[in-house]
């Protein structure tokens, strides 16, 4: 709830997708309205074989982390992008400043930008400000473009204009004082995830999954891509590690063909868990090796309601659902990996719709 919107419908309960990362011996906090919902989660997991903590404070306070000192702090931001300054903020930079000046700087697209043009990575064309009057009359802007606040998440605020009325009545919309970039479109064949993870050893290349969007909302992914342009952004994935950042983070990558080539862009840096995250990890645990993580709208308000059998996650076979985001049950909305290749994942689609 530091980073992200509150628009974003059942936001509070997104808290319960980690739990298929986790292992026995962890501690995990869980929203408390999630607790009618434990027995059937961990049913779920237990069937399919997949780990997880039975650790659980119910309570999602930031206040829980001074108070145990003997654990490692795994949050989802490090950091307050919604309150600058907050005590939340502080109370993470003294826990570790280092990494929280990395997530801080560059979780501001502008600031991204910046250092992706000094360490020579391909970007689109993107002219930055820091408020509206910064833009002069006479400025030549790309059209059709997005307007971008530099500090967004999961597409709140962004804008796409094609013509220059609507660009100009985005802008005059815009607070006065809030950073901003105009960025041109991408006629983009796809959109990348490029994770990482921070490791003793440096960083590490977690996963390459090519995003499913609705409009400029992630909605899930699909692993694995035919596309690894790891050199674009690794130099700017070493640095952040050099400079303190700790754990997953991730790199938005446009594919764009031309002349049949593909050509690879860097669009943004996620300096923290993001939605490819929580299916990644669950994959890695269970070996799956071709899979897509999707958004469902359920009519039920419980998973007890819910009739997986048949299409639960064999081990055996490499194939079946599995539920990643499942505490967005109770406002009609569940995350699920979809594990087998193209055409396993179409049918469990077709039979998993009719059950919800």
């Amino acid at each position: 709830m530091t980073c992200t919107h509150a628009q974003v419908i059942g936001n509070h309960l997104y808290s319960g997708r980690v739990l298929g990362m986790t292992e026995p011996g962890d501690v995990v906090q869980l929203h408390p309205e999630l607790k009618p919902e434990w027995e059937a989660i961990a049913s779920h997991y237990d069937r399919i074989g997949l780990t997880h903590s039975h650790d659980v404070l119910w309570n999602v306070s930031l206040d829980l982390i001074a108070e145990t000192p003997n654990c490692k702090p795994s949050v989802f931001y490090f950091g307050d992008a919604v309150h600058s300054g907050s005590p939340i903020a502080k109370r993470f930079r003294q826990v570790d400043e280092k990494w929280f000046d990395v997530v801080d700087f560059i979780n501001n697209k502008n600031n991204f930008m910046d250092m992706a043009h000094q360490l020579g990575m391909n970007v689109p064309q993107t002219l930055c400000f820091e408020s509206k009057a910064a833009i002069s009359r006479d400025q030549l802007l790309p059209l059709p473009c997005y307007v971008k606040p530099s500090i967004s998440v999961d597409g709140m605020g962004i804008v796409r204009c094609d013509d220059p009325n609507h660009l100009r009545q985005t802008l005059d919309e815009l607070v006065g004082d809030t950073p901003f970039q105009i960025q041109e479109e991408l006629k983009a064949a796809t959109f990348l995830n490029l994770q990482y993870r921070v490791t003793p050893n440096g960083v590490e290349r977690l996963a390459a999954s090519e995003q499913i969007l609705e409009g400029c909302s992630h909605s899930g992914n699909r692993y694995p891509s035919p596309h690894q342009p790891w050199d674009l952004v690794e130099p700017m994935a070493k640095w952040m590690a050099n400079r303190g950042m700790k754990e997953i983070f991730a790199f938005d990558v446009a594919v764009v063909v031309e002349q049949g080539e593909p050509r690879y862009l860097a669009i943004e840096c996620n300096p923290r868990f993001n939605g490819a995250s929580y299916p990644t990890g669950i994959a890695h645990k269970l070996k799956i090796e071709s899979w897509s993580s999707e958004t469902f709208l359920t009519s039920h308000r419980s998973l007890q309601g819910i009739d997986l059998r048949e299409l639960e996650f064999d081990r055996d076979l490499g194939k079946g659902v599995v539920i990643v985001n499942w505490g967005s049950v109770l406002v009609g909305k569940l995350a699920i990996l979809l594990a087998g290749d193209l055409e396993d994942q179409d049918r469990l689609r077709t039979a998993l719709k009719q059950r919800l």
